[in-house]
């Protein structure tokens, strides 16, 4: 069973920068659409932003273009989310997720397709 961590979550002011990790073990992430999402009570979970494996084709929330960032590292078997200029209805918890299908063809990627693989999240709060 492949295990997902999240890593870089912490207290940041209004404004502020984070960079978020996703690792795998016992998981090739490159050969996986990999997403990153937002959980909180107000708004549910929400999907921020998404990578697919075949030429990493990007995806953003509307809300978050230009200010998130989401990349690939495969030598280090990672996908990094960086967010600029955070606001505090971000706040939440951000998790990563994986499609259950490998090796899938080049395409855009969404918030839609099944992701089945998921990391426990680490916390993100922004407070002034």
């Amino acid at each position: 069973q492949p295990q997902f961590m999240e890593f870089g979550g912490g207290l940041v002011e209004p404004g502020g920068s984070l960079r978020l990790l996703c690792t795998a073990s016992g998981f090739t992430l490159d050969w996986f659409n990999v997403a990153w999402f937002r959980q909180s009570p107000d708004k549910g979970r929400e999907g921020v932003a998404a990578i697919s494996s075949a030429h990493s084709i990007t995806h953003y929330a509307d809300s978050v273009k230009g200010r998130f960032t989401i990349s690939r590292d495969n030598a280090k078997n990672a996908v990094y989310l960086e967010i600029d200029n955070l606001k505090i209805a971000e706040t939440g918890v951000y998790s990563c997720a994986a499609e259950e299908r490998a090796h899938q063809p080049p395409g855009p990627v969404d918030f839609e397709r099944p992701y089945v693989f998921w990391g426990r999240g680490v916390a993100v709060t922004v407070f002034s």
